[in-house]
């Protein structure tokens, strides 16, 4: 399968009306050429307004695959131009069920490793107008994931996307992000998910969490 970047996107936080109040978000990212210097918290020109939940070493990078697009765009019924989700780089080749948490790619002049789901949050909604749209992401598991950079550098829309190690831990995108969404009582899978070493730590303080208050 081929990989490549299909767009790169970057975008500051917006304030803008959801349900009549003021929300600050930075979803709202545009395609650019490049090339973008990427830092190990994000590239040049994009930011995220939480920072709780959003941004930081582990979540430098929003990928969403291309491939996901032609069926938002039946199930919604209108267009979807890139960085619908808020991606900062659309993909193509690396898909939820086939990229592993710790996979490591050489992405223009930057070294990026996978180390968690993308989880919907409301935000979607808002920008899609479609009140249970993180559950449809969910139910689909066409999450998109997230980066962190081993090595900064510049990237480019037109950036060549080569894996460097895609054997690290065997465990997918699409697995974590079940556990995410079901595994508070699953004591198997939370077990495994706090053996991957390469896997976000706030996701894994929430997973050793969840395991804590079954025992």
């Amino acid at each position: 399968m081929t990989l490549g970047i299909v767009s790169l996107n970057v975008g500051k936080p917006v304030t803008v009306d959801y349900e009549g109040k003021a929300l600050t978000t930075g979803i709202h990212k545009q395609p650019v050429q490049g090339p973008v210097f990427l830092s190990n918290v994000n590239f040049e020109g994009d930011g995220q307004a939480d920072l709780v939940n959003h941004g930081g070493p582990d979540k430098a990078v929003c990928a969403y695959p291309y491939e996901h697009y032609p069926y938002w765009q039946r199930s919604l019924g209108k267009d979807m131009p890139y960085a619908s989700f808020g991606e900062n780089l659309t993909l193509q080749g690396l898909l939820e069920d086939q990229v592993c948490i710790g996979d490591v790619f050489r992405i223009g002049g930057a070294v990026l490793q996978v180390s968690q789901p993308r989880y919907p949050c409301f935000k979607l909604s808002h920008k899609h107008g479609v009140k249970d749209m993180p559950a449809r992401v969910l139910n689909t598991g066409y999450s998109g994931f997230y980066f962190r950079v081993l090595e900064e550098g510049e990237v480019s829309a037109d950036s060549p996307v080569i894996p460097l190690d895609r054997r690290s831990s065997g465990v997918t995108v699409r697995e974590v992000l079940r556990v995410m969404k079901e595994g508070r009582k699953d004591e198997e899978a939370l077990s495994r998910m706090l053996e991957l070493e390469e896997l976000a730590a706030s996701l894994k303080g929430q997973f050793a969490k969840w395991l804590e208050k079954m025992n």
